[in-house]
């Protein structure tokens, strides 16, 4: 059985439609987690998009860091400090009859493409991926409650987790210097997967288009195991705790847990033919500061003390805040505009100042069951920089400190299309 329908002139756009906007959000985002699809009206639904983000981040003024031993002086002292990605999303949703809705879909929600290549920050990075499969399951069983509904949310969703590291170990003046062969890069290759769950609340008037909804999704513990290939740094330069693993490729392992986030979306008819919406959103991006790796068979893993390797990135919590308008023009075409602001989860070093981004999506009906969508946003990187001095990371020792740069008010631009088919 259909939903009730919404009264005429107001709009099936929801708070969470302008689709490229958050696509560049602080920590490891990407897609993050969205289940706009599981309150749409229709008995069945399908929707696929796919979110192709540009942004051009540059770097300039690097200093190298104490780690590697001096690079050498012809390496560019500026870098571009990003790549453009793709951001894929398909969901499939079925009511349960006036019971509740089910969801199930495929996102990336987290990655990282950071190629900056050979600079005065190689020790710190050359080139950096990470990359994220994402499969869950939401539903919600609805009460009639006033003039409304109310919902309770609940689901799981399993995660892969997967990446590489290359950065500069030891300068190739100073293999040069001593006769030894090499390139002094060092590669780290990971891998893991965990289990999260989510839980919320939801309240809709569909007579006015009003929703409001406050999900939590819950943190995402990764148990990663990798290698550390040291293939092309020679023992003889390594530091004494890690000289013997010098030449070799070594098993590794470490642990990272994915952040929890509470996110309240809103929306509301404000007049014939336009919606109001909003969103608020928390990610506890400060629960990854430093993530170790060690030599498989290591009682503990410390920065410090037994890693290898680690990836430095003391975050902070990420906020997110959006809002807009939409418009539906006529039976076929509609509109929204939003404007969104993101906290920069950089502290000590990284590029993730607060970001700014205008937003706007179209959307066309050529009949009740279809609808295409494209949506595009252009956005402003704030400027700031990464001190080469870095941060305590335990055991007595310093990370971060591999380089340091500047970086100016840079631009991000994003485009997405869509198709929803709903019956």
């Amino acid at each position: 059985m259909a939903k009730r329908g919404f009264i005429k002139g107001a709009l099936c756009l929801v708070a969470g439609s302008i689709v490229a906007s958050p696509s560049f959000a602080g920590g490891l985002e990407r897609g993050g987690y969205n289940i706009d699809l599981l309150f749409e009206p229709s008995d069945y639904a399908l929707d696929a998009s796919g979110t192709f983000v540009m942004p051009h981040r540059k770097v300039k003024n690097a200093v190298d860091g104490p780690r590697s031993g001096p690079l050498p002086a012809s390496w560019s002292t500026t870098a571009d400090d990003s790549e453009s990605f793709w951001s894929p999303r398909i969901g499939m949703k079925a009511s349960i009859g006036d019971f509740g809705d089910c969801m199930f879909d495929y996102s990336q929600p987290w990655g990282a493409d950071l190629n900056p290549g050979i600079w005065q920050g190689a020790s710190y990075n050359i080139d950096t991926k990470v990359k994220s499969h994402n499969y869950a399951a939401t539903c919600r069983v609805k009460f009639e409650a006033g003039k409304g509904d109310f919902s309770i949310i609940g689901g799981g969703f399993y995660q892969e987790l997967s990446g590489y590291k290359l950065r500069q170990v030891v300068s190739p003046d100073i293999l040069t210097g001593f006769g030894l062969p090499g390139t002094g890069v060092g590669r780290l290759d990971m891998k893991g997967d965990g289990w999260g769950w989510r839980a919320g609340i939801a309240y809709e008037i569909p007579e006015i288009a009003f929703r409001a909804s406050l999900v939590y999704n819950s943190a995402v513990d990764h148990d990663l195991n990798g290698t550390v290939d040291l293939t092309n740094v020679p023992g003889a330069v390594l530091p004494a705790p890690i000289q013997p693993l010098g030449g070799r490729i070594v098993p590794v392992f470490g642990a990272v847990s994915m952040p929890d986030s509470l996110e309240l979306k809103l929306q509301s008819g404000i007049a014939p033919d336009w919606l109001a919406f909003g969103s608020v959103k928390w990610t506890d991006w400060s629960q990854i500061q430093v993530v170790p790796f060690c030599p498989v068979g290591t009682a503990t893993c410390a920065p410090g003390a037994t890693a290898i390797n680690t990836l430095d990135l003391f975050y902070r919590d990420g906020w997110t805040v959006s809002g807009g308008v939409g418009h539906k023009f006529n039976d076929q075409w509609s509109g929204a505009v939003s404007v969104t602001w993101d906290r920069g989860t950089s502290t000590v070093i990284g590029t993730q100042t607060d970001t700014w981004m205008l937003g706007t999506q179209l959307i066309y009906s050529p009949n009740k069951n279809i609808e295409f969508k494209i949506a595009g946003a252009v956005g402003l990187l704030t400027s700031g920089s990464s001190s080469i001095l870095g941060a305590p990371c335990g055991t007595g020792a310093t990370c971060g400190n591999e380089a340091g740069y500047d970086f100016g008010n840079d631009v991000v631009a994003a485009i997405s299309t869509g198709i929803k088919v709903k019956f």
